[in-house]
């Protein structure tokens, strides 16, 4: 002891023991104190508040191994520069670390019954590894200078506990809780991380089954958020508002959300920015709700090989998504439940080739497979090659830049329910070439594309067309082979879809076509009408074929003229009144009696007697007919051209 009743530099304080002492110089020497099998939490309070000088050419630092220690570790407000480290270590009671300041912690295999760090700043890293923990990690407003490490750790609560409540956490550089397992919400409600966030392998659960797994509204990461490697969550993500600045991958996850039904979210990624992509390319399962509504993703989202299952809603709830690339979920897609795309923007294409989509069950409100009303896409939108929907198929109001596609694709869907609703639609290019014919009506109502693609063999039952329009069709059919692909609007009869037929026909210089078209859309028409005026339409299909065919009057005034002129030669009439009658002339004779606007002067000038009147009066009547119906439909033609 040094005079005056004050130890010296080197000496410990009065009262310690030879466990305590053992403490006391590994400290100075910054040795690992691996001899000690227990030691009260006070002496190494006492180490780190009040620590002895350095041995000459070593570096201070408590690092304890192996020990078990009593009592409760409290550094509260404490400003402590040197490292702590604990390897393979039992706490007693929870350490208390709130608002103090330390060089670096490490706790690596160790039991403990949580840890208080509410506040606590660390210089350098923070790091549990390999810890079983009882009890709330709480790191709180905390500030980590280097990484943040959880790795490996399993942590236990009461129910309705958090796990690790880091709300309000500021990382500079890594956090990562690699195949730790949590029983108990995870929160980091607001935090920032410097570079990326990692739970890679982790399992989380909820503690009750209820309530929310991994809580991060606000979360603020500058790269990217790794959530895959067989990352399992029992319970709701919430990423709410959160800010991604690289990319989020899900690669062999497994999200499960709660309820009864698990219908509810599993992964809440709603207003929220990606400045990557979002990787699920190698495999996720998802039960419950994957919502990405009002999130915007820089780069593409790769879907494919996922299997999204909430039999009872949305499977997917992505309305008003914006993806810079793609939105991909080709190669083995599975989905039971609705994918709401509606309202989207997507800068590159949307994949679903090979997917299979299955319609929620119940009523007949949730019958939807793919649901994309409204959605903008800037290359193609492709639902082919294997695509499969159990449920209907809504893409109306979506404008497509390139091509919209349903080539091989099937979509099963009752008789008299839509299969297929493209209203109001928008695409360069529209195939149609299903695997096999729809059962369910396809709705291509008011919509518009550059060329429509389809196959005679597999045309639906039952398609509305009033008001597509269209620039060129392939295959280039005739019109009487391309008839019949218009008259299966379950709605009866509009007029709009022949005219537009025929007008395609004209604009490729196809007049016959054209003419065949539209005489078929008067037949059609004639079908709606009164019997009066029904037989006045056959009159007019039979004499001139509505106008469209007007070498028909040609050749019955022809008829009626060759055996008008046969009869009057044979059957000459007696001449009327007095005076000399100029000579007679069978053909101009029957002329002037078949041409209602002409006079010859012979009609006035001889009068038929018995059997030929009614000759006479019938070449009248047909003369009549065939003058009106002859105006009638040329007149027609020239309105309609």
């Amino acid at each position: 002891m040094a005079t005056n009743g004050h130890p010296s530099d080197a000496d410990a304080p009065d009262g310690f023991g030879p466990h305590a002492l053992r403490v006391w110089e590994a400290y100075r020497s910054g040795e690992w104190c691996e001899d000690v099998p227990e030691v009260e939490a006070s002496v190494l309070r006492r180490v780190l508040l009040a620590p002895p000088p350095p041995v000459a050419g070593h570096l201070a630092r408590l690092r304890l191994r192996g020990a078990r220690v009593t009592g409760t570790l409290d550094l509260t407000e404490a400003d402590i520069a040197c490292s702590v480290r604990l390897h393979r270590c039992v706490l007693d009671e929870v350490p208390r670390l709130d608002g103090a300041q330390l060089g670096a912690l490490e706790l690596r295999d160790c039991d403990l019954p949580g840890l208080s760090a509410a506040g606590a700043g660390f210089d350098r890293e923070c790091a549990l590894l390999d810890c079983r923990i009882n009890g709330t990690v709480s790191l709180r407003s905390s500030r980590v200078g280097a990484g943040l490490a959880l790795d490996r750790c399993v942590i236990t609560v009461p129910a309705d506990s958090a796990a690790l409540d880091a709300e309000s956490l500021c990382v500079d550089e890594d956090f990562t809780a690699d195949n730790t397992t949590c029983t108990g919400k995870v929160v980091l409600n607001s935090s920032q991380v410097g570079n990326t966030v990692r739970f890679r392998g982790a399992r989380l659960r909820c503690g009750t089954g209820t309530g929310v797994a991994l809580q991060a509204p606000e979360l603020k990461v500058t790269g990217g958020l790794y959530l895959d490697r067989g990352f399992v969550c029992e319970g709701p993500i919430n990423l709410y508002n959160a800010s991604i600045g690289g990319s989020v991958h899900l690669e062999d996850a497994t999200l499960t959300g709660t309820g009864q039904n698990r219908g509810e979210p599993a992964l809440q990624l709603l207003c929220a920015s990606v400045g990557g992509d979002i990787q699920a390319g190698r495999g996720l399962t998802v039960h419950g709700c994957l919502e990405l509504r009002d999130t915007s993703v820089r780069g593409t989202v790769t879907l494919k090989r996922a299997r999204l299952d909430n039999p009872n809603g949305d499977a997917l709830k992505a309305d008003r998504l914006h993806v810079g690339g793609n939105l991909n979920f080709r190669g083995g897609f599975v989905s039971k439940g609705t994918v709401d795309l509606c309202d989207a923007r997507i800068g590159g294409s949307v994949l679903f080739e090979g997917a299979e989509l299955a319609a929620p069950g119940g009523d007949d409100t949730t019958d939807v497979a793919l649901h994309a009303h409204g959605a903008e896409v800037g290359a193609e939108f492709n639902c082919c090659q294997g695509f499969t929907a159990h449920g209907r198929v809504g893409v109306s109001g979506v404008t497509v830049r390139a091509r919209l596609c349903f080539q091989g694709a099937r979509i099963d869907s009752p008789a008299g329910r839509r299969a297929l609703d493209c209203r109001r639609s928008t695409a360069a290019e529209l195939v149609l070439s299903f695997r096999e014919a729809p059962d369910g009506i396809v709705d291509l109502s008011h919509s518009r594309v550059g060329v429509l693609r389809d196959d005679p063999t597999t045309w639906p039952r039952a398609l509305v067309l009033d008001g597509f329009g269209y620039d060129g069709l392939q295959p280039a059919l005739p019109a009487r082979d391309r008839l019949p692909w218009l008259d299966r609007d379950p709605g009866g009869f509009v007029t709009q879809p022949y005219e537009q037929l025929g007008a395609h026909y004209r604009r490729h210089g196809r007049d016959a076509d054209a003419r065949t078209v539209l005489l078929a859309r008067q037949r059609r028409l004639s079908r709606t009408l009164s019997l009066p005026a029904r037989a006045w339409s056959l009159l007019q299909d039979a004499t001139v074929g509505y106008g469209y065919r007007p070498q028909r009057a040609l050749w019955l005034l022809a008829a009626l003229f060759t055996a008008g002129t046969a009869l009057f030669a044979a059957h000459p009439p007696a001449p009327s009144g007095n005076g000399t009658p100029p000579g007679f002339q069978p053909a101009i004779y029957t002329l002037d009696v078949l041409i209602p606007v002409v006079d010859f002067g012979q009609q006035s000038a001889y009068v038929p007697h018995g059997a030929l009147r009614w000759a006479v009066v019938a070449l009248v009547t047909a003369g009549w007919l065939l003058a009106t119906t002859v105006a009638t439909g040329l007149n027609r033609v020239l309105q309609r051209t």
